[in-house]
């Protein structure tokens, strides 16, 4: 099935890459629509679930998508685009799944403190010990980060589940939050390529309807899943952040000793 792309006019153009250590999302602006709707939706970039809004640059997207019926189709997007999904529903029931992964930028760390509260923060005690084990200088060295982010979107009545997709660090939702059925509890993978992740930090970001925003830390388990409680009516965005050695470390000047790849899931509880 292929999905039209609605007409968009250009806005102002914001910076095409997310600022380092800050989330990454896609937002729709409509969790749920019916067959047929226009399903528009914005990356943002922010902190606390607040962010500013990013258009889409070509230059900066490695994949973008949606699936319905399991069927990806890439996204015909234009560099400038916001927002940065604008298509047509299909005229059937499901659940869309939007992905987005991007292409890796790179930022440096003027000084230590920045980075260490940046790993601290990201549940990555090592990273000091590993730092100074590589040899690696402790001012003006560089990072390189991706985003590989997804959304849920109920056509209709929602139905359908969600898969992995093989994006490089992916959450796969294992419950769908639209069934009719839907206990209260999301059931999460992880992923790191086609690995699942275990015992890795979950940043779970929940927005109440009168716009209150509360943030809990959680744990995948030894099959590097979790299961989280929810609540009708809320928006959430879960996020988790993998950093290790960059294979470019040492290869010529000024290469990134680090990669951090980031991923996140968002979705809407219905009420």
């Amino acid at each position: 099935m292929k999905f039209s792309r609605l007409f968009a006019p250009v806005f102002c153009v914001l910076a095409a890459l997310p600022a380092v250590a800050h989330e990454f999302w896609i937002s729709p602006e409509k969790y749920q629509v019916a067959p047929g709707a226009a399903i528009r939706a914005h990356f943002r970039n922010g902190e606390s679930f607040k962010g500013n809004t990013l258009s889409f640059f070509d230059r900066s997207s490695a994949r973008y998508e949606v699936v319905f019926s399991g069927n990806p189709e890439p996204v015909l997007a234009r560099a400038g685009d916001s927002p940065a999904l604008a298509v047509d529903a299909p005229d059937s029931d499901g659940l869309m799944v939007v992905l987005h992964e991007t292409t890796p930028s790179k930022i440096t760390y003027k000084t230590w403190e920045k980075f260490a509260r940046f790993a601290a923060h990201k549940d990555f005690p090592q990273a000091e010990a590993d730092h100074d084990a590589a040899g690696w200088p402790r001012e003006n060295f560089k990072e390189s980060y991706t985003r590989h982010v997804k959304s849920l979107v109920a056509v209709g009545d929602g139905a359908g589940s969600d898969a992995h997709y093989k994006m490089a660090t992916e959450f796969v939702a294992l419950t769908n939050p639209y069934d009719a059925g839907f206990d209260g509890t999301m059931h999460i993978a992880l992923y790191d390529q086609d690995a699942r992740r275990p015992d890795a930090q979950v940043e779970v970001f929940d927005r109440a309807p009168g716009g209150a925003v509360t943030v809990t830390l959680h744990r995948t388990d030894a099959a590097g899943e979790a299961r989280i409680p929810v609540s009708p009516g809320h928006e959430y965005l879960f996020d988790a952040v993998i950093l290790r050695p960059s294979p470019e470390a040492g290869n010529y000047d000024n290469a990134p000793v680090w990669d951090t790849l980031w991923a996140a899931l968002t979705f809407r509880v219905p009420e």
